[in-house]
């Protein structure tokens, strides 16, 4: 059995064409049958401001599969713990055999969710955008910039999070890193209003982005909604877009923004479609540059099964 730490993960694991490629795959399975994906387990601990998800999938005919465990305990910072924990276990899909323990500490998890941005923006953004808004500032935040490079030219970034020193970290940390002009915003409402892609990462409770905001051609990728209690967009957004996807239907029907929409009987089921059919199309969501489209992700087993596959085989 191989032990991997966080260290030799990142060394081996990093947002590039090929892991894009891995997680566009894993996409595709999902959509065409190829995958089996039981629903995801949630441990949440409010009085620690802590959650813990257990995610895992089988894609079928790969010589393994995958189970993840990780944790968000959101003030650990406050007492010099990292905010994300976590392991991945994979085990042959032939016997059941342990084959390796990725001690990752949330690393992968970070890659996959940010790779899964990337595709959503591949498939839903407009083809050209000079200005990308940013609500959040966390490590998630981090890794949706990072990736978005991958399919997206942009310019500028214009950025918000709750504390205004955890935003101005952000920007000049991701200045220094891409080497592209940061705005720091005191509202969400000009983050929005001034993007042409919106990238929500936070774990919010209540609506940040609000309908008033939305203009043509705009793209949202919300990133953060992955339990039934949390949400970032007003769910009035979902029905005024003209396309609406999500990573799988009856997941988000559960946990994501898509949640809110049909609990309030704004969006029917017949208008959403899942991000892995329009890989196995090979086309873009959208006709033209001035629809609304919105892109809800709230993680799926299949990315983990497919980024730790990887890391497993990038080790070996």
């Amino acid at each position: 059995m191989l032990m991997l730490d966080e260290q030799q993960l990142r060394a081996h694991v990093t947002l590039n064409d090929e892991s894009l490629r891995r997680i566009e795959d894993a996409f595709a399975a999902l959509a065409s049958g190829q995958a089996v994906v039981p629903p995801p387990m949630a441990l949440d601990v409010p009085e620690c401001q802590g959650e813990v998800h257990i995610k895992g999938a089988r894609l079928v005919g790969a010589p393994n599969m995958a189970v993840k465990i990780v944790s968000g305990f959101y003030d650990n910072p406050k007492i010099g713990l990292p905010m994300s924990n976590g392991l991945v276990i994979v085990m042959s899909a032939e016997t059941g055999v342990l084959q390796a323990v990725l001690l990752d500490n949330g690393y992968l998890t970070e890659v996959r969710t940010g790779l899964a941005g990337a595709l959503a923006a591949k498939y839903a953004a407009p083809e050209r955008i000079t200005t990308v808004g940013m609500i959040g500032v966390g490590s998630q935040a981090r890794y949706q910039l990072r990736a978005l490079r991958l399919v997206r030219d942009f310019r500028r970034v214009m950025v918000w999070g709750r504390r205004i020193d955890a935003a101005a970290a952000y920007a000049r940390e991701m200045t220094v890193e891409l080497g592209i002009e940061i705005v720091v915003c005191d509202a969400a409402e000009r983050v929005v209003r001034e993007s042409q892609v919106v990238i929500t990462t936070t774990p919010a409770r209540r609506p940040i982005v609000s309908a008033e905001w939305i203009h043509p051609g705009l793209h949202v990728t919300a990133v953060g909604s992955d339990g039934p209690d949390k949400q970032e967009l007003d769910a009035s957004i979902l029905a005024r877009a003209d396309h609406v996807v999500c990573d799988l239907v009856s997941q988000c029907a559960r946990l994501g923004e898509l949640h809110h929409a049909l609990e309030g009987h704004l969006i029917p089921n017949e208008r959403v479609t899942e991000l892995g059919q329009h890989v196995l199309a090979g086309r873009s969501v959208r006709s033209n540059d001035d629809e609304v489209t919105i892109v809800d992700l709230t993680g799926v087993g299949v990315q983990d099964a497919a980024i730790a596959a990887y890391a497993l085989e990038r080790a070996v």
